[in-house]
């Protein structure tokens, strides 16, 4: 298999619309009930939207994986409750406007990253995933946090101490389990 092949187009070969419509679909779906699963942890909760964006993005490459995404996105800025902590009196654009804002646009930005890489083959290593992912969860931080420091006034070390640090050992699970999962699923397509 040539390293341009994404996981999706290697598991699913038509490159037809119904294809195209059926995996943006499917890709909504789960990054709206991952947003929704929280696993505790100390010494915060952990959502599992990010994993479905890091192994979507991944999985699906860089345009569609665009699609994907954005799709969620205009879904959340529509008002559905497809975000995490959404559902209650803040929907839509005002929540996305909120404290997640930046946190979002990272997922987009990530989203394209890890398609681009997964393009060149690094989803068919360990470490080569491990240091795509890395670099995802730098662009989902970096906006995310400098959102935080406009938002509410705080300096970056602030941002850094509420809007990241509480979230690191999640975060390493879930690029740890990415890591893994993506790698493991080519060398199951190669067996069968």
């Amino acid at each position: 298999m040539t390293p341009n092949i994404t996981l999706s187009n290697a598991l699913w070969k038509s490159n037809s619309a119904l294809r195209h419509g059926a995996l943006v679909a499917g890709g909504i779906a789960l990054l709206a009930l991952s947003a929704k699963i929280s696993v505790p942890m100390w010494p915060v909760p952990v959502t599992m939207g990010t994993f479905a964006v890091l192994a979507l993005g991944a999985a699906y490459g860089p345009r569609l994986g665009l699609v994907t995404i954005l799709g969620y996105m205009l879904l959340g800025a529509m008002g559905f409750n497809v975000f995490a902590g959404t559902g209650g009196d803040v929907n839509g654009l005002a929540y996305m406007m909120g404290g997640t804002g930046g946190y979002l646009l990272g997922f987009v930005l990530a989203t394209v990253l890890l398609g681009y890489g997964a393009t060149r083959g690094w989803d068919r290593s360990v470490l080569k995933m491990a240091g795509l992912l890395l670099a995802a969860n730098v662009l989902i931080y970096v906006p995310g946090l400098a959102w935080l420091s406009v938002l509410y006034d705080m300096s970056a070390v602030r941002a850094i101490e509420v809007g990241m640090v509480p979230y690191l050992i999640g975060d390493a699970v879930k690029l740890a389990l990415v890591a893994l999962l993506l790698p493991m699923a080519w060398k199951l397509l190669k067996r069968g």
